[in-house]
């Protein structure tokens, strides 16, 4: 029996009592503060309202869970659709949330509000935007379609000429539903919501694996499939398995050439790409000061990258700095008063924490095809030389959604204008994407732009462009190995450029910059010189920046379309081949699976780029039909090594793995895809799970999911299952043909049996577990989610 001291008791008794006076006392300091508008499009709702919810339901969460939370969790927890009776266990039970508000990007934004009509919805129940910023591609080089220019006002104004169509129809919904339009050239989701709707303490979710980037401004911020947003936009709780957390502690102070990029680059070094699955990456420690909000806001953003549920970062000055300098001090104030529940608390537990030492942290390049092998700079050359990376760079690009600030473009500037000083001049093309209209605007009055133009730069639209593959590269051919080197997040092969031999790395814009100017992977400007025009050898200084301008922001041309009203009419073109409306999935059989064909046993990574490529698809993110002809086309096929290739074991043929796929569901077969670990990493793109269901798939069967997609395959109808014995996955043959028993029992926490047949008619068994609960598999059972919420609307 364990035994606690008096003493010990009365240590737990007045850390009680000093949060029970800390929670009674923290609604009490905002009462009569100014109204804080959650944005300036929004004048009719405050974040005082969501302020007092939190702090409602906190009552009751810390009264039933009596010990010290995180901060992950008095954000989590503050917002729970029912705190008295919702079960909660960190990793184990699952939470039905409410978020403040709902934000999706123009590619998946179509698949969403196409769901969302299909729901016969007539209002967006929560506030809600849509972001012109996914269809934009950029140019480095003049383009015969753009009348031999290049660059971002040829790319925005070819955009708006080929994009008409999509735009069109995602501003007349936006009118209708009630959900701001935000327009191309506006620019990146992520910057956009930072500077306007992100506040300390909120709950978002975005349909953007990205939208972690908020949790530079103390947002839990979440990323989602079409359906969840949906979901959220009907007024229904959002389910979310209550995350664990991870601590970062931040000591020390960032210096010479360092960044915020280096301390995600690092954390994605230590815990891998699915080491923050399930989980919330939760930053604290003394150095957290030494960090801009903006920079805050990279970590966030790149934390897409561990596989973590989200990031964030408690509410402190540079977050009310940034508040202010975005026009918004109310909600600053009212933040600086709410602190309380903006921190941890004190003694709060972490399932497991990491310490960085920012004094000692030196820059870091990742890559190249994974952005988890991290390179320290004083490594870099060495390591290029010993894995034969090309050491030749051909390209710098910077900007993205993750560095994308004034900061970041003041910091990449400090090194164009030294080496300008030099008489020097980029090596290579250098790509400029400013992640607003405002930055844009900004870093244009005040000089950036001509130091980026003279050193040989492209300023880009405000856009994502190359970073999410919208980049029509024509100086290098596909086949062609080579180096890139980008202020991106993610840089898996053929991510940037479609090109699967080009190696992406991926670091800070001045790291960018220097290496763009030297031309030369190896260069480290911590130690090694340029020649100058002069021929007399000069070192780079390390990088300057004012994380906020000098002379405040200026906003730029107005790009914001507020909500109309219901009198807007929608139309889709039936003939269109950018646009489908949807046709409900047929609910479950009532039976198990019988001897489903194996349509394709994926090898090794597989990310959401794999299973459904964006690029030159992204036209089609409105059009399932036309879009599922991309589908799995990047996925090795472990029969036989190769990439879109599959046997139609009907035919005897070998073809390409969605025609194959047509093929068994014209002839009325059912079929499966295997896969290796993580399956599904990457972008939360739900195409990747709507394709399958809709060419006749019933279970994809893997070693381990990323969180986003194996909720995304739920939403669908269809069937995410995992090995309960890994190595079993070598035992199921590409020609198999696959029973699953169980379902007509299915139930939380109980397996099912994969049975399987070789063609030689020998079998063999083993368990399959899976991660639904009892709302889950109602959503099974009905054909998808949509197919259960309008049953339940119905009943009703």
């Amino acid at each position: 029996m364990q035994t606690v001291s008096r003493r010990g008791l009365a240590q737990a008794r007045g850390r009680l009592l000093r949060t029970k006076i800390a929670n009674e006392a923290t609604f009490a300091s905002i009462a009569g503060l100014d109204k804080a508008p959650m944005s300036r499009m929004e004048p009719d709702q405050f974040i005082n309202d969501r302020y007092q919810a939190i702090e409602d339901r906190l009552k009751v969460v810390r009264r039933r869970l009596n010990r010290p939370l995180t901060f992950a969790e008095k954000v989590v927890y503050g917002h729970l659709d029912d705190p008295e009776s919702q079960e909660i266990q960190r990793g184990v039970t699952y939470l039905n949330l409410r978020p403040d508000r709902v934000a999706m990007q123009d590619a998946t934004a179509q698949m969403a509000v196409l769901q969302f009509i299909a729901s016969g919805l007539p209002q967006t129940a929560v506030p809600s935007t849509i972001h012109c910023d996914h269809l934009i591609e950029g140019t480095t080089a003049p383009q015969a379609d753009r009348n031999n220019a290049y660059g971002g006002q040829a790319d925005l104004q070819h955009a708006n000429k080929v994009n008409k169509e999509v735009y069109d129809f995602l501003s007349s919904a936006g009118s209708k539903y009630g959900i701001g339009f935000w327009k191309p050239g506006s620019g990146i989701i992520h910057q956009i919501v930072l500077e306007n709707y992100a506040f300390p303490g909120g709950m978002m979710i975005g349909t953007d694996s990205h939208t972690p980037n908020a949790g530079g401004l103390g947002m839990c911020a979440i990323g989602v499939g079409g359906a969840d947003a949906v979901d959220v936009m009907a007024g229904m709780p959002w389910e979310l398995k209550a995350p664990k957390v991870i601590g970062v502690k931040l000591t020390g102070k960032l210096s010479a050439w360092a960044s915020p990029k280096d301390v995600i680059c690092k954390v994605a070094g230590i815990l891998t790409v699915k080491g923050g699955t399930g989980a919330i990456v939760e930053y604290f420690g003394p150095g957290l000061d030494n960090i801009s909000c903006t920079g805050m806001g990279t970590i966030c953003n790149m934390g897409a990258e561990i596989g973590a549920t989200t990031s964030m970062f408690p509410f402190n000055r540079r977050m009310y700095d940034y508040l202010v300098a975005t026009n918004r001090e109310p909600a600053a104030k009212l933040a600086e008063a709410f602190g309380e529940n903006l921190r941890a608390d004190e003694g709060a537990e972490y399932d497991q924490v990491i310490e960085i030492n920012l004094s000692e942290l030196e820059p870091q390049i990742n890559g190249p095809f994974t952005p988890d092998l991290a390179n320290p700079l004083s490594k870099l050359g060495e390591n290029a030389r010993r894995e034969g990376w090309p050491l030749t760079v051909s390209a710098g690009l910077i900007g993205s959604c993750t560095n994308s600030s004034y900061e970041d473009m003041q910091r990449a500037a400090s090194v164009a204008k030294q080496a300008l000083a030099a008489g020097i001049k980029a090596k290579v093309p250098f790509a400029i994407s400013p992640g607003s209209e405002q930055i844009r605007a900004t870093i244009e009055r005040d000089g950036l732009i001509e130091i980026f133009e003279k050193v040989g730069g492209t300023v880009l639209a405000n856009a994502c462009g190359p970073c999410i593959g919208q980049w029509k590269r024509t100086e290098v051919e596909k086949g062609v190995a080579n180096s890139i080197v980008t202020s991106f997040n993610r840089n898996f092969a053929a991510r940037n450029d479609a090109n699967p031999a080009t190696h992406a790395f991926v670091t800070s814009p001045e790291m960018v910059t220097a290496f763009a100017i030297a031309g030369d992977l190896s260069f480290n400007p911590e130690k090694d010189t340029l020649i100058g025009s002069d021929g007399q050898e000069i070192m780079l200084k390390p990088p300057t920046g004012d994380e906020l301008p000098a002379r405040g922001f200026d906003p730029g041309q107005e790009t914001y379309q507020a909500p109309a009203g219901s009198a807007v009419e929608v139309k889709v073109d039936p003939n269109s081949q950018r646009l489908q409306l949807l046709t409900p999935f047929k609910p479950w059989d009532g039976k198990d699976i019988e001897e489903a064909l194996v349509l394709i046993k994926a090898k090794g990574k597989c990310t959401t780029d794999h299973i459904s490529m964006a690029g030159p698809w992204l036209k089609y993110r409105g059009h399932l039909d036309n879009i599922s002809n991309n589908m799995l086309i990047g996925a090795v096929n472990a029969e036989n090594g190769k990439v879109n290739s599959v046997k139609n074991q009907l035919s005897g043929e070998y073809g390409a793995v969605p025609d194959v796929a047509r093929a068994y569901k014209a002839a009325g077969v059912d079929w499966v895809v295997i896969g290796d670990e993580n399956y599904g990493e990457g972008s939360s793109r739900e195409h990747a799970a709507l394709e399958p269901r809709h060419l006749g798939a019933r279970a994809v069967v893997v070693k381990s999911f990323a969180r986003i997609h194996e909720t995304n395959l739920k939403k669908q109808g269809l069937l995410p299952l995992t090995f309960a014995n890994p190595a079993d996955y070598d035992k199921v043959g590409p020609f198999d043909r696959l029973s699953i028993r169980g379902l007509t029992s299915f139930a939380p926490g109980k397996p099912l049996t994969l049975v399987g047949k070789r063609p030689d008619g020998s079998t063999y068994e083993m368990t399959v577990n899976h991660t639904f609960n009892a709302n889950q598999i109602n959503w099974f059972k009905h054909g998808s989610a949509l197919n259960a919420m309008g049953a339940s609307r119905k009943a009703q």
